[in-house]
């Protein structure tokens, strides 16, 4: 009688099959609006389910398909396959008119973080006012890092989540490197170096951030 109630037990606690695990995953991401950590993944699904491999399966199948799962930082997320992104124009593409203070400010935090104000400063050439860092994160694409350990302990900047599913990319590692952004235009062209694709600047006739000592580098 004990050994059949302890193999009863013991199947109540059983993992479901992991067909049926990826099922749950998947309904989980579609039903988020943001990206979720796989800690939070985990802790909606049952007893004994092993979400990292649940999400390898699902990543799999999903290749090739109009939308797939990818890796926003450390959490996941469904999106539309690039190539296909043309078909969502009306509803996706969200003009943002930065200054060009704000956009040299975000490609430095992102280049190089974690960064302090005095170094971005120092990159720049050109002091940087409160209000455009305070923009940025208004916009929650940079934060607050770690401070230095250094003398007056200055805090650091660094680029969100939000900032890399916005540009598509999985980490700071996947920006593109100089000799993208010279195919792309963004080093002749300027904006500046560093800037990111789906950012507009400001005319500087129109203003931008006043605050900042000069708006553009000559």
């Amino acid at each position: 009688m004990d050994s059949d109630l302890a193999a009863e037990n013991e199947t109540l606690f059983d993992a479901p099959p992991m067909a049926e695990q990826e099922r749950m995953v998947e309904a989980i991401l579609f039903a988020s609006a943001e990206p979720l950590s796989m800690r939070e993944i985990s802790e909606r699904l049952p007893h004994g389910c092993d979400a990292a491999e649940a999400l390898a399966h699902l990543r799999k199948r999903y290749e090739g398909r109009g939308v797939r799962l990818v890796k926003v930082g450390d959490a996941w997320a469904f999106r539309t396959a690039p190539d296909l992104g043309f078909l969502m124009q009306k509803e996706r593409i969200e003009t943002r008119k930065l200054s060009r203070a704000a956009i040299e400010t975000l490609a430095i935090i992102a280049y190089h973080q974690p960064v302090t104000r005095a170094e971005i400063e120092e990159i720049r050439g050109v002091s940087v006012s409160r209000g455009t860092l305070d923009m940025l994160m208004d916009m929650e694409w940079i934060r607050l890092g770690r401070r230095r350990m250094t003398p007056g302990r200055p805090v650091t900047f660094v680029v969100t989540q939000a900032f890399l599913d916005h540009f598509g990319l999985e980490s700071p590692r996947d920006l593109p490197g100089i000799r993208e952004l010279r195919e792309a235009g963004l080093l002749d062209n300027r904006p500046p170096p560093g800037a990111m694709p789906g950012i507009i600047a400001d005319d500087p006739d129109e203003g931008g951030a006043p605050d900042d000592q000069e708006e553009m580098f000559e």
